[in-house]
């Protein structure tokens, strides 16, 4: 899934590929996908971007957004974008294509499920307005807005200090762009146990917690996302986390102990059970 470091190189890749282009083809849903999830008709997207210059790219937590003329096109969730060279061989199967002037293209492609939306101004409605709104207008996480202020700010909060570092962390668009998927080693490097509630920790694990968000998600970004995900050129991300999938059952870097899995709050935790203590 695109979490905020990839969303920023992502969009950093396509201003550098197709800023100043002018679109000549769209193609929507050539390729049915059951949980492609577009904004309105997107046989409609055709009109709305077909001879419009890109202005360009911008990432909003974990989405990223191109600017085209009046228009806006925002994927989010699962979504594979890969950007494609004049006469480049292009995919049997996508979700949308966006085609330019010198025959190169973008290609949008769903995995498990993602989001293609496509407005023109202010015009974007629907059940993910709120879902939208919140990752453009809170402060971006990799920006200097997201600083240690605006941080302590949201888990001092009252209404969040019976909540677990994970729900506070990567549920309800606390942090957009702060997932499930950069939430492990943010965790692990803090020392702080997915299911520890917020009320327990102290002042300064709190802080500490802050300098491992960035410390984290500047890292993945620096070294171009996670190994997990591709960047517009199908090239893997350079960030291998301590924690995932592919960790389970090996030893802890700091201390030996094993690295365990479970289950909780609709996805998989990561953590080391002795650097990582469930504080009660």
């Amino acid at each position: 899934m695109i979490e905020a470091p990839e969303a920023l190189c992502l969009s950093e890749q396509l201003n550098g590929v197709i800023k100043g282009k002018v679109v000549t083809d769209v193609i929507p849903c050539y390729t049915p996908h059951k949980f492609a999830f577009f904004n309105g008709d997107p046989e409609k997207y055709p009109g709305m971007l077909l001879g419009k210059m890109v202005d360009g790219a911008c990432a909003y937590g974990g989405m990223v957004q191109i600017n085209v003329g009046d228009a806006k096109v925002v994927f989010s969730d699962g979504v594979n974008l890969r950007y494609y060279e004049p006469e480049a061989k292009l995919p049997n199967k996508h979700q949308l294509l966006i085609g330019f002037e010198d025959q190169s293209c973008i290609i949008v492609s769903v995995r498990m499920y993602g989001a293609v939306w496509c407005f023109v101004g202010d015009s974007f409605e629907g059940g993910l307005v709120s879902y939208y709104g919140g990752a453009k207008n809170k402060p971006q996480v990799l920006s200097d807005a997201f600083d240690k202020a605006y941080f302590m700010s949201l888990i001092n909060d009252e209404g969040v200090q019976k909540k677990s570092a994970k729900a506070f962390l990567a549920t309800d668009q606390m942090i957009p762009g702060l997932g499930n998927g950069v939430l492990q080693d943010i965790l692990y490097l803090a020392r702080v146990h997915p299911k520890t509630k917020i009320a327990v920790l102290s002042q300064a694990k709190r802080e500490e917690l802050f300098g491992c968000v960035k410390k984290v998600l500047r890292e993945i970004y620096r070294l171009g996302g996670r190994c997990s995900e591709k960047d517009l050129f199908d090239q893997k991300g350079g960030y291998v986390p301590y924690l995932s999938k592919d960790t389970v059952g090996s030893h802890c870097v700091y201390c030996g102990d094993y690295i365990l899995k479970e289950n909780y709050l609709g996805g998989s935790i990561y953590y080391c059970n002795t650097c990582q203590q469930e504080e009660r």
